[in-house]
Order: C-alpha cells, then sequence, then structure tokens
C-alpha cells in the first residue's frame, strides 16, 4: 500500500467520524437553546416588552448571588455534595443489576424488572410520602442522607435499565478469550469490559446526576426545608417578581448539567482507539 492509499484511508476515517458527530453537536446545540433567553435574562438591566435585547446590561443578579443572605454558596455545596453521592450510589447499585439483568436469563427475570421499575411506574409523590414516614421513625427525615436515600428511588431504575441494555447487547466473548489468556475474572472486568461499557455507564451517571440535581419535590418532603438544594432557590426566585435574579440563578443551575452532559457527548464520540486490545493487557500468569 502507498503513502498515497494510507493517507486517503485516514482521511476517510477522520471524514466518517466528523460526520458522526454531526447529529451530536446537533443534540448539543438544541440543548443549549433553551438558555439563551435565561442567560439574557441574567445580564439585563431592562428589558421592556417589545423589545427583542435587553436595552441596558447588568450584573446585579449575579451580585445578588454573592451577597451572604442568599444562602447561595450553602445550596450550591449541598446539591454538588447530594448529587455526586446520588450518581455514585447509583452506579455502585446498578451495575451488578444491569449485569444480572442484561447478561443472563434466568426464571422470574420480567418479574425482577418489574420490580425494579416500580419505583417509576408508581406516582413520586405517593412513594415520598409513604418514605417519609419511614424515614422519620428512623431518624433520616430532615438530613442530607435521607434526602440522598430517596434521589435514588428514581435514580437507580434508569441507571439500571441503561447498563441493562448494555450488557444485553454483549456477548461477553472477549472476556471469555482474555479468561483463556490467563486473565482472572477482575483483571477482565477491568481491562476489557469496563472500558467497552464505558459509555454506557457514563451515560447512566449523567441520568442519575441530572435527576438528583433537578429534584425540588423529593427534596422538599424529606429534607423539610432544613436541607437547602439550588433547587429549591430557584423555585423560590421563580415565584417572586425579579427575573434578573432568577435568570442569574437559573444559569449557574444550569452550568453543572450542561458541563456534565458535554463531557459524556465527548465521551461517546466514536474513536478508532476505543476498543481494548488483548495484547497490550498483561496478565499474571497462572491468575485464573
Amino acid at each position: 500500500m502507498s503513502d498515497l492509499d494510507r493517507e486517503m484511508g485516514t482521511f476517510l476515517i477522520l471524514l466518517r467520524n466528523k460526520i458522526r458527530n454531526v447529529p451530536i453537536s446537533i443534540a448539543a446545540l438544541l440543548a443549549l437553546l433553551p438558555l439563551v433567553p435565561v442567560a439574557l435574562w441574567s445580564v439585563s438591566g431592562s428589558w421592556r416588552f417589545p423589545a427583542l435585547w435587553p436595552e441596558a446590561w447588568s450584573l446585579r443578579g449575579f451580585r445578588h448571588l454573592a451577597e451572604p443572605g442568599t444562602r447561595f454558596a450553602e445550596a450550591l455545596a449541598t446539591s454538588l455534595g447530594i448529587a455526586v453521592a446520588v450518581t455514585a450510589a447509583s452506579i455502585v447499585v446498578a451495575l451488578p443489576a444491569g449485569i444480572a439483568i442484561g447478561a443472563h436469563r434466568f426464571r422470574l427475570r420480567n418479574l425482577v424488572i418489574l420490580i425494579v421499575l416500580l419505583p417509576i411506574l408508581v406516582p413520586p409523590l405517593a412513594v415520598t410520602l409513604g418514605i417519609h414516614g419511614a424515614f422519620i421513625q428512623l431518624g433520616l427525615a430532615d438530613t442530607a442522607v435521607g434526602v440522598i436515600l430517596v434521589h435514588l428511588v428514581p435514580a437507580v431504575p434508569y441507571a439500571v435499565l441503561i447498563l441493562a441494555s448494555v450488557f444485553a447487547s454483549r456477548s461477553g466473548e472477549i472476556e471469555a478469550t482474555a479468561r483463556t489468556l490467563g486473565a482472572a475474572p477482575w483483571q477482565a472486568f477491568l481491562h476489557v469490559t469496563l472500558p467497552q461499557i464505558a459509555p454506557g455507564l457514563a451515560v447512566a451517571a449523567l441520568l442519575a446526576f441530572l435527576i438528583s440535581w433537578s429534584q425540588y419535590i423529593l427534596t422538599v418532603i424529606i429534607g423539610g426545608g432544613s436541607v437547602l438544594t439550588l433547587a429549591m432557590l430557584l423555585f423560590s426566585a421563580a415565584s417572586g417578581n425579579d427575573p434578573v435574579v432568577t435568570g442569574a440563578l437559573a444559569v449557574v443551575f444550569a452550568l453543572p448539567a450542561v458541563t456534565a452532559l458535554l463531557l459524556v457527548l465527548r465521551l461517546l464520540r466514536p474513536r478508532v482507539d476505543r476498543a481494548p486490545a488483548l495484547d497490550r493487557v498483561r496478565w499474571a500468569p497462572g491468575s485464573n
């Protein structure tokens, strides 16, 4: 093969990857589009109908968030801590469940799937009210731990569904080959399975993060006002009469979610070198 043929092949591969990235880029733009008017409100000093753009610009909304009495920093730290904890716990719970449901066929499998989906099939308000009574007896009401646990109720089923679909589409032949070459089960999972399911894990983690980050009703009921999150501040500001402060708070509220979405979209971009190469992994002799 000549150098020209190799260069042409490389160009065609890059062009194909660029074309595949177009739908992802369009999805990212559509996700950011609703934030445009909110962003304009956040920096507007005066914006009256029927003007299409703010007549004056100001950072008053963001300066208001920096004032000590707004409890903005506390709500932001609490929201991030709860969302990250829910995301990690959801993946820890959903990963083995997804493997069991997606990679194996067993009796009563459909019943197990139904049980997993029940928290999102039943109205969440009814589920939360029942959980609230139990949390009061256990001393988990009005605590951050209680809020984390109740956020897992809607987050885990979606994470399980995503990971189950990931493992259902895999045959397990590469892991079997790794075991034949001397890999221990944990080595096969770490070096072979994990790189392959990384996009599915990222999507499941993103969904769990977004579910927890945007929760309002569950946080209010279980947190009882003692656990203040950014979503609660946003709903409170939206019921007021200052769209500038509401816009600034909405922009800050959207930034972590948009950042997480863009990171996951970047991970989902097709890469030629993503598939694991068994010859690059050193197995411990006799570890199987």
